[in-house]
């Protein structure tokens, strides 16, 4: 039996959200009169596709090899990756990614918590930032009661607010629902950079940002500022969301932060009743964004009045129906966005594994 053999088997099987060969990750160990141990390593969160991988995974090499027993396990380790090389990563933090829309109303707050749930789900350990000065949301979201203040820390730090075990930080928490942010850009800036900066984060394997919707302020800041490993457009497939998704594509480009690929939101409507698709907002529009740009689309999520309710209960989708077939979306939105960072490279650093 030679490592080559079993190379060339999982050479001919790609990972589905990288598009890679699983051999491009695998190490094989070979001891005579037991059975061949092979290890493959996912660099990005995948906590619940590991078990059923590792099963296909070993019986596609008993197929494909005759005569070999083997053991399969699969590993995830999440490393850094920081392709702003003019920016110092951030303590604690391995990983930024900014959820954004050209435009409001396309449901980019919800798609930014599920998919900080997705990723703890799947066995990182995430943090969510409200980006969204003048209208955070992410508390009512996440269920926080009105009223919770942060803890502070050796008197310069806040403690994140944890909720469904996701570490959390917005200018919701610091401000009652009734006061209105009256702040000029350069306020808003500077809250958005204290909130960052000053969150004791603890050990992050992903911080996802909430972003507020256009190209203003907020959006340079994070640029200028903050080592942002990658962003995902958040858009629905109506032509107007699409033009400015388009926009906020070309001001992460022009600002050297990678585009990590599109989320089309309220791609189609399933009627409860009789189980027919509807288009409402139109079909194909995030399909054909992702090939203009060249840039993966994460994902196609349904119009469901179930993710606003359970939204709105504070109680998102993901963890409100874990087993349902919408948070199955987001679990492959989740895996898909974490594969595409991965992809950008990972560094030489510490990793945090979890088996």
């Amino acid at each position: 039996m030679s490592t080559e053999r079993i190379l060339q088997a999982l050479n001919t099987l790609k990972d589905p959200h990288t598009d890679r060969p699983f051999a491009d990750t695998a190490d094989i160990d070979i001891t005579e009169g037991s059975p061949v141990k092979v290890t493959v390593t996912l660099h990005y969160a995948a906590g619940q596709y590991r078990e059923g991988l590792a099963m296909l995974l070993a019986s596609h090499i008993e197929a494909q090899v005759d005569d070999v027993e083997v053991e399969v396990s699969v590993r995830c380790e999440v490393g850094s990756v920081n392709v702003r090389e003019n920016l110092p990563g951030m303590e604690n933090i391995k990983n930024i990614i900014a959820v954004a829309s050209g435009k409001g109303g396309v449901g980019k707050s919800t798609t930014a918590v599920n998919l900080a749930m997705a990723l703890q789900a799947e066995g990182a350990r995430v943090g969510l930032l409200d980006a969204d000065i003048y209208g955070p949301s992410i508390g009512t979201m996440l269920g926080v009661p009105e009223g919770t203040k942060p803890e502070t820390v050796d008197n310069k730090f806040f403690k994140p607010i944890e909720a469904h075990g996701l570490q959390s930080m917005s200018m919701a928490y610091l401000v009652t629902e009734k006061t209105p942010m009256v702040w000029r850009g350069p306020m808003v800036s500077g809250a958005l950079q204290q909130l960052l900066t000053q969150t004791k984060w603890d050990n992050l394997d992903y911080l996802v940002i909430d972003m507020p919707p256009g190209t203003g302020d907020i959006q340079l800041t994070l640029a200028q500022k903050v080592p942002v490993s990658g962003s995902v457009i958040v858009t629905t497939p109506q032509d107007i969301a699409l033009l400015d998704a388009r926009k906020g594509i070309e001001m992460f480009r022009k600002v050297n932060i990678p585009v990590l690929g599109i989320v089309e939101n309220m791609a189609m409507h399933v009627c409860s009743n009789c189980g027919h698709v509807e288009h409402i907002f139109g079909e194909g529009g995030g399909a054909r964004l992702s090939e203009d740009y060249d840039v993966n689309l994460l994902e196609s999520l349904p119009l469901d009045i179930s993710i606003r309710t359970q939204t709105d209960s504070g109680k998102p989708t993901v963890i409100a129906e874990p087993d349902g077939e919408v948070a199955a979306h987001y679990f492959v939105l989740a895996r898909k966005t974490a594969a595409a960072l991965a992809l950008q490279g990972v560094d030489t650093g510490p990793e945090i594994s979890f088996v």
